[in-house]
């Protein structure tokens, strides 16, 4: 009657009498998946597998959870283990392992496509970037003239004077002779 949060309560009671049955497990692990409640739902169905290891439909709800998940080669490895103890299983067969093995071959796709995204993309970058000689002679020039322009600003300070009647005077000075200040001074700035 889609009641699973009853039936998940209903599952809890039953698991606190007899904690050890893999069945009530198994069975609120379905409930949780149905729930959507993946995370839950693979604990629970481990809980069943670790209680009854021969258990084939443990098995099959575990790899069930564990695609939800998106842990498809753990899916994949669950199912086979499913056939293993129940080889008979149609539904293990044509749905379960079916549907993880082309969501594994998709997922292997995906990665390659990737990949190969990433290789062409460094490819282009690599290609892109030029190989610049910075030792000619017109960079050398142009890093002499910066040095140079950079040795005129520093050379001249600008001093920010303060007086103590609150006037304010600017004033540049020459890295060979600076200006002092009277006594009025109040506060000097950089």
């Amino acid at each position: 009657n889609y009641r699973y949060r009853e039936a998940i309560h209903k599952w809890d009671e039953a698991l606190q009498l007899t904690p050890e049955d893999a069945t009530l497990y198994e069975m609120k692990s379905q409930v949780l998946m149905s729930l959507h409640e993946m995370f839950p739902a693979v604990h629970a169905a481990e809980m069943a597998v670790q209680r009854n290891p021969r258990s084939w439909d443990a098995w099959q709800t575990l790899g069930r959870a564990q695609l939800g998940l998106g842990e498809i080669a753990l899916a994949i490895r669950s199912f086979q283990v499913s056939l293993h103890i129940f080889p008979m299983n149609p539904e293990v067969w044509k749905e379960d392992l079916s549907w993880a093995r082309k969501l594994h071959e998709q997922q292997k796709a995906t990665k390659t496509e990737a990949v190969q995204a990433l290789a062409k993309e460094k490819e282009l970058t690599q290609e892109s970037i030029p190989d610049y000689d910075f030792e000619s002679d017109e960079i050398v020039a142009v890093c002499a003239a910066i040095a140079e322009k950079e040795k005129a600003v520093s050379a001249a300070k600008t001093v920010v004077i303060v007086s103590a009647s609150g006037t304010v005077e600017t004033v540049t000075e020459k890295e060979n002779c600076p200006t002092t200040p009277d006594e009025t001074l109040f506060i000097r700035a950089r």
